[in-house]
């Protein structure tokens, strides 16, 4: 017989001494600690540093290139880079993490100059605003009339969008959003609380703006709230921020610094991402205050120039500035639109030169802002107009003339062909030998 084949035993399949039922839970109760072995490898290559001149460079570039991925994607900070916390608890703290406002002053400059407001046309448009400007109304000014309206009226409904209800809120929410109100108050970078981000889905989103206090907010907190309205907000809520909210802000800002914020202009542009409600919010009722300022319209109206809009939107804007009573600014915003040479349908053609023929028997000296704005209206659209437009533009440079600006209307004017006479052209026929 062969040699038995010698069997191996598992180590699992080894008997463990017999232990009590007893000793068995108590051992179970107790964690046993498991020992891991940290295999430590160690790079041949840890012990070269990277130069400083290197470093400040990478550093710079990196630095760079984040700015430009917030300027395209309008984004804060990429999701790469860490931002620091804010935490929400009886003693509110911040990281030490100071913005870069001599930076971000620097970089305001690529988008609008110093402005230097000349005297002269600044009286010359006082004198077409209005005298008896109704005053416009802030969210605090709405909250007020709702508390009143539901004091005459009990569970009062409302049909409108962007109307709310008033509700009893729990003293708990109230206290969060007071804690809230002095965060905003202090923030200058980094995460916003969660509770604000989840305002624009609230139904009742207008009272807990007004528990926050916005008139208190930072200017860079303006910014981040303007970008979580404006993404989340349909449009006629948008609208009702920005001419609620942001507009006063804007013209606070403007006439206490006589310059306007960084955050607060990106803001403006970050507004755009709803054009409807920027035109019907910010612009329009601007416009219709009768108390617009030359600072005022020059620098909101860098804001349309520098970013593109549908032309559905800024058509009706043409439309409506065109339509409503006189003030300088409304040349600056009309110069500002025909600038942008968009192909417009012929019914904002005939309401910009009805526009201009209004002036005709005004004894009032126009501003110089007057006639570059119909310099520019003759210059883009002059083949647009028909050929009775033209002579009554020819008789209106009779009335109010420029001394320097008149002579080059009328020589637009003069070497024009109309849309009428170009559709009516004969068509030239082949000349038969």
């Amino acid at each position: 017989m062969g040699k038995a084949k010698k069997i191996k035993v598992s180590k699992s399949e080894i008997k463990q001494p017999k232990i009590a039922l007893g000793d068995q839970i108590e051992e179970e109760k107790n964690i046993k600690s498991k020992k891991r072995q940290k295999i430590k490898i160690r790079n041949e290559d840890d012990d070269k540093f990277v130069d400083p001149v290197l470093t400040k460079r990478i550093l710079s570039q990196a630095r760079q290139q984040q700015m430009e991925i917030e300027e395209e994607n309008g984004i804060g900070q990429s999701k790469s880079i860490k931002k620091p916390i804010i935490k929400l608890n009886n003693s509110t703290e911040f990281s030490d993490v100071e913005e870069q406002s001599s930076e971000d002053e620097q970089d305001i400059t690529q988008y609008y100059e110093n402005i230097e407001i000349n005297e002269e046309d600044e009286r010359a448009i006082q004198m077409f605003m209005s005298k008896d400007p109704t005053p416009m109304k802030t969210l605090a000014d709405i909250i007020l009339e709702k508390l009143t309206e539901k004091k005459t009226e009990i569970e009062t409904q409302f049909s409108d969008v962007g109307s709310f209800q008033m509700q009893d809120l729990d003293p708990r929410v109230k206290s969060m959003y007071e804690g809230v109100r002095d965060v905003l108050s202090k923030y200058r970078s980094g995460k916003l609380p969660k509770a604000f981000k989840i305002v624009p889905s609230l139904r009742n989103w207008e009272q807990i703006l007004y528990i926050t206090d916005p008139p208190r907010w930072s200017a860079a907190a303006m910014y981040q709230a303007t970008r979580i309205f404006a993404s989340n907000l349909k449009e006629k809520m948008a609208q009702r921020f920005y001419n609620l909210i942001l507009l006063p802000r804007i013209r606070d800002d403007l006439a206490e610094y006589k310059r306007l914020n960084f955050h607060l202009y990106q803001a403006l542009r970050k507004a755009l991402f709803k054009p409807a409600g920027f035109m019907k919010g910010i612009l329009l009722p601007l416009l219709e205050s009768g108390t617009c300022t030359l600072r005022e319209a020059v620098i909101i109206g860098s804001v349309i120039a520098k970013n593109s809009i549908p032309i559905l939107h800024s058509s009706a804007a043409i439309l409506k500035i065109a339509e409503m009573d006189y003030t300088g600014a409304n040349s600056i915003f009309l110069r500002i639109f025909l600038d942008k040479k968009y192909a417009l349908p012929y019914r904002v053609i005939d309401a910009v030169v009805f526009h201009f023929l209004r002036f005709e028997r005004d004894p009032r000296e126009l501003p110089v802002l007057w006639h570059q704005a119909l310099l520019t209206f003759v210059q883009r659209y002059k083949s647009d107009i028909s050929s009775e437009q033209k002579e009554a533009l020819l008789i209106l440079l009779r009335k109010q003339s420029h001394h320097t600006i008149t002579s080059e209307v009328r020589r637009e004017l003069q070497h024009a062909k109309c849309r009428d006479l170009e559709m009516t052209e004969p068509k030239l026929e082949p000349m038969i030998h």
